[in-house]
């Protein structure tokens, strides 16, 4: 019953609208395109992400996009709060919204007994796009990044006239990005399996962890409470 929202570039609303005409397809739910235009910048901010999207130059209007959570309260100690004597109940709930208590007289401070704020995750996607300096910059310090990689390097001009990425600009993006963990998507059909293994082999020269993705792999993200910087460069 709820809306659907759908984001990209124009002419998405068209695109849809016309496979709905066309296949006679009925739907009992409003679907709400947002259209994406020039720089992109954050197209939803939600109480605990937000999602950014960021031009990409392929022969149609395309983007990537970066899922960023918000950083999160930092770990509350109730040891360090019960040995301070804040009786557990309301006051304790003040201390981990940041707020500062008194007990008996004695102000008790919120970082005393709350940690710093830990930084949320980054996940980005993108594809399809021909090599741009720029996209290292949007997905930098990605928790997980996926990340096109259409051909070998030695087809690098058919990759270009085709506006796509080779294995070892992917990896260079990658890498640049200082991306925890990359994941390869989106290869020419040309290759069978067994030839995946060497554009593999060919992404790994430049970034060693780097890997091949297969349908129905999944990614596990976890927090990380070490601080880290922002989530792009400066």
């Amino acid at each position: 019953d709820e809306p659907l929202h759908i984001y990209g570039p124009s002419p998405l609303d068209e695109y849809i609208e016309a496979n709905r005409r066309i296949l006679d397809m009925f739907i009992n739910y409003d679907i709400i395109v947002h259209t994406i235009s020039g720089d992109g910048g954050v197209i939803i901010d939600e109480d605990e992400f937000i999602v950014k999207a960021f031009p990409l130059l392929h022969t149609k209007p395309c983007y990537g996009y970066s899922i960023i959570e918000k950083d999160r309260d930092g770990e509350f100690h109730p040891e360090v709060a019960t040995a301070l004597g804040v009786p557990k109940g309301p006051l304790w709930g003040k201390l981990q919204k940041g707020e500062d208590v008194v007990v008996d007289g004695k102000l008790i401070k919120s970082s005393t007994v709350v940690g710093e704020r830990r930084p949320g995750r980054k996940f980005s996607f993108v594809t399809d796009t021909t090599y741009l300096d720029t996209i290292a910059n949007e997905v930098y310090n990605s928790d997980l990044l996926l990340i096109e990689g259409m051909l070998e390097d030695v087809l690098r001009s058919d990759a270009h006239e085709k506006k796509h990425l080779t294995m070892i600009e992917a990896a260079t993006i990658a890498k640049d990005a200082e991306a925890k963990k990359v994941g390869y998507i989106h290869h020419s059909p040309r290759y069978t399996d067994k030839e995946l293994k060497v554009l593999e082999k060919e992404a790994q020269e430049v970034l060693p962890s780097s890997f091949m993705c297969k349908d129905g792999m999944y990614f596990e993200i976890p927090f990380e409470d070490l601080s880290r910087t922002n989530n792009q460069k400066d």
